[in-house]
């Protein structure tokens, strides 16, 4: 809906430099400090190909977000823009998926906080220490945000910039360890194996279209939207490209030992200079981990109000906290929920389950793209970004997405198919309460 005539609009403020930079915070998470290690023992030393592929793959479904963003001025992210291209089922069916993939991605990162602890001291990696330690991360992230979304963005702010440092860190120390012989290929890894990795690595670089979230505050942005995006692209390639190149010449083929999954970086870099190196990874992971599952523990019970908001789930959840006016229900709840979710499943069985929801999520917003630019949507008057290489390039991101779910294993496709059956069956079962409802509001507004 347009703001009134004369009302306040969105200051459009953010240029090419700001909105890499929040783009490039966006992307890099927990993920880079746990996967070189589940990479090199899919890929050897031929590794960097599964990131190469990955930022061609996001590089081609951001450009499908930038054109539908543009179209699109509406609060809703993804799901936003998949209801207005293909309908309210199918949007609401890409909200289930937003939420599935966070819900799925925060509890795989919480096994990873629980991993860098457990490097620290080996007693914390027993099964009672992990359950205890994931449900005390949560119990305080609940409860910091329960006491008001300002509590949790300063959470957030204070790790931003620490999760970065020892990365950068490890790069330029570890590059003089590096032995060119660990990095030497033994040949070109065929299709199928090079899927499996690149299925649990599209991780690593989700989050991306995160940050066209405030497209309405973007300078100019036929223009800096995909130059923004075009650096953060390269930025955080050549970052992660860089990171696995040091571990696996530092270590070898060791990188992909039981020894190293836990903490890879941690493993390369104490081998390197000591225990001072493996301490100093260790607590970025921890670092980069809690500000993960804080971002999260922000973000993603806003789904779960919503859905009680408009009627799809019980309408507790869409309480409002009487001191501190946040839905304290709803946060309650998915901090259960993802707490069940990281006790029973281990990191990289979620990981790939994130980016199964998260791949059929991409290949509905490239479908909806495509939609857009066909019927020529414009919501508000937007001016519209027309992503080079015209309607081929939503298609060559579904084509891209179908090869790499073909790579996942059946029983997590089988997984999120059940979740998006059961949200199907929901969305037909609540639809005379939503009619009555609206019906409602729409008597009352005339009154």
């Amino acid at each position: 809906m347009p703001p009134p005539a004369g009302g306040p609009s969105l200051v459009r403020a953010l240029g090419v430099r700001a909105l890499a930079a929040t783009t490039f915070n966006v992307i890099i998470g927990g993920g880079i400090f746990l996967l070189p290690a589940t990479i090199a023992g899919t890929l050897g030393a031929a590794a960097p190909l599964a990131y190469l592929v990955c930022i061609v793959a996001i590089a081609l479904i951001v450009l499908c977000f930038a054109e539908a963003g543009s179209r699109v001025s509406m609060t809703g992210g993804p799901y936003a823009y998949v209801e207005v291209a293909l309908g309210p089922f199918v949007g609401f069916l890409g909200g289930v998926l937003l939420w599935l993939l966070m819900s799925f991605a925060t509890a795989a990162v919480a096994n990873g906080f629980a991993a860098s602890l457990a490097a620290l001291w080996a007693p914390l990696g027993s099964p009672p220490a992990r359950a205890l330690i994931i449900a005390a991360l949560f119990a305080v992230l609940a409860a910091t945000n329960i006491r008001g979304v300002g509590s949790g963005v300063r959470l957030i702010e204070m790790v931003t910039v620490a999760k970065l440092v020892p990365l950068l860190v490890f790069v330029a120390v570890g590059v003089f360890f590096v032995r060119p012989a660990h990095l030497a290929w033994p040949g070109m890894p065929n299709g199928k194996t090079l899927g499996q990795a690149v299925i649990v690595l599209i991780f690593a670089f989700a989050g991306m279209e995160s940050a066209l979230v405030p497209s309405g505050e973007v300078r100019d942005p036929s223009r800096t939207v995909p130059r923004a995006l075009a650096i953060a692209a390269v930025g955080v390639t050549a970052l992660y490209v860089a990171l696995q190149l040091v571990a696996q010449g530092i270590l070898g083929p060791r990188l992909a030992s039981p020894e190293s999954a836990a903490a890879p970086l941690a493993s390369a870099l104490g081998s390197a200079v000591g225990r001072w190196g493996a301490l100093l990874m260790i607590a970025g992971a921890a670092i980069s981990t809690f500000g993960h599952v804080s971002g999260m523990t922000l973000a993603t019970p806003r789904a779960l109000y919503a859905f009680g908001r408009d009627g799809f789930l019980p309408r507790a959840l869409a309480h409002i906290h009487p001191r501190y006016r946040t839905p304290y229900i709803a946060i309650v709840t998915q901090s259960v929920i993802a707490a069940l979710m990281a006790v029973t499943g281990t990191f990289i069985n979620l990981v790939i389950l994130a980016d199964a929801a998260v791949l059929v999520l991409y290949f509905l917003c490239c479908v909806a793209a495509w939609k857009l630019r066909h019927d020529d949507v414009r919501i508000d008057g937007a001016a519209g970004f027309n992503a080079p290489g015209g309607g081929i390039v939503p298609w060559l991101a579904c084509a891209v997405i179908v090869w790499i779910l073909w790579s996942t294993p059946p029983r997590h496709l089988a997984a999120v198919a059940a979740v998006m059956l059961a949200a199907a069956v929901l969305f037909g079962l609540t639809a005379p309460t939503r009619r009555a409802k609206a019906a409602d509001l729409t008597t009352a507004n005339h009154d």
